[in-house]
């Protein structure tokens, strides 16, 4: 093999990893995507047809991609394929989640769409330590059958039928924590910590309610739960990239230095384009999303939300 074709496959390698996990004895297919370029592409589209034939033997596929890559291999996807997804975020320029961009980028409005989210540092799941997570989907027996798919002794999987809920909490709580890193990287205490993250709570619930997301939600597992877990566990990403911001240090440097992915700070661009879509206060958020931008720094951002006008609790 030529140098220029071992190059070439390992950017292919790059580009599709096909990982196979024994969860119950049951098969699922994990495909996991890296940054895209026109020779993946091609490689990508040669591959497929082999790469889904195999696929068809398992009951699901656990999505973690984008949605360049499902427009590129909608033709090969079987339509009764259910998709779980793992992503916690939202696609910038459209502010879709990923249950409108995985069937729309199929072209099948008809996909079978799981979210599983909830509180989960995978570092505990491979220890085999007691985690709850959360599988949402409209349809409730492919919930059901998500929860006995997934559940192990270790593993306890609650369903939903409230996928908006879900994944807006799921993508939110990551700008809240880091929120929530700012206040004790600024040394601010306890009791801001405690009024900062009821407040962004609130932020999410009032957002979630106004997209069709229920109240309940926001307060179960997959909302007040991985808020928990995001905004006060040192192992939160998000909360060490804004412990940093707080204690003073730039974005640039503190991304340059990470070799993970801190969702709150892409999803943080999306936090203003939504209040003012559904016409929501999201003061703490929206506070995150200017710091990031570089548009106020962490201290004014405080002493803004300190001078905002009293409330009455809601």
């Amino acid at each position: 093999m030529l140098q220029t074709e071992r190059l070439n496959w390992k950017l292919t390698c790059l580009y599709v990893i096909q990982k196979y996990v024994n969860l119950l004895t049951r098969g699922t297919a994990i495909l996991s995507i890296s940054q895209d370029t026109s020779y993946r592409k091609m490689s990508l589209q040669q591959l497929m047809p082999k790469l889904l034939c195999s696929m068809r033997t398992f009951a699901s596929m656990l999505y973690l991609c984008s949605s360049s890559f499902l427009e590129g291999i909608a033709d090969y996807v079987d339509p009764t394929l259910p998709f779980i997804s793992l992503s916690k975020g939202l696609e910038l320029n459209t502010l879709r989640t990923m249950s409108q961009i995985i069937p729309q980028s199929l072209k099948n409005p008809r996909q079978p769409y799981i979210v599983l989210s909830g509180p989960s540092f995978a570092l505990e799941l491979m220890n085999k330590l007691p985690t709850a997570m959360v599988v949402a989907s409209k349809d409730k027996k492919l919930a059901n059958a998500a929860q006995q798919l997934l559940a192990s002794r270790n593993l306890r999987i609650n369903t939903s039928r409230d996928v908006t809920g879900v994944e807006i909490a799921g993508a939110l709580k990551n700008v809240l924590a880091i929120a929530a890193g700012i206040v004790d990287g600024m040394n601010l205490g306890n009791n801001s910590m405690a009024a900062l993250v009821a407040q962004g709570c609130s932020e999410i619930r009032w957002l979630a309610t106004k997209m069709g997301g229920k109240s309940a939600t926001i307060t179960g597992l997959s909302g007040t739960g991985d808020i928990m877990l995001t905004c006060f566990v040192n192992l939160s990403r998000n909360r060490k990239v804004g412990v940093r911001l707080g204690s003073g240090e730039s974005l640039h440097d503190i991304l340059s230095s990470m070799n993970q992915v801190a969702e709150g700070v892409s999803t943080a661009g999306a936090v203003i384009a939504l209040a003012q879509k559904y016409n929501v206060k999201m003061p703490v958020l929206t506070a995150v999303a200017r710091i990031i931008d570089e548009e106020l720094t962490p201290k004014k951002a405080v002493l803004e939300l300190m001078s905002l006008p009293q409330v009455e609790e809601v």
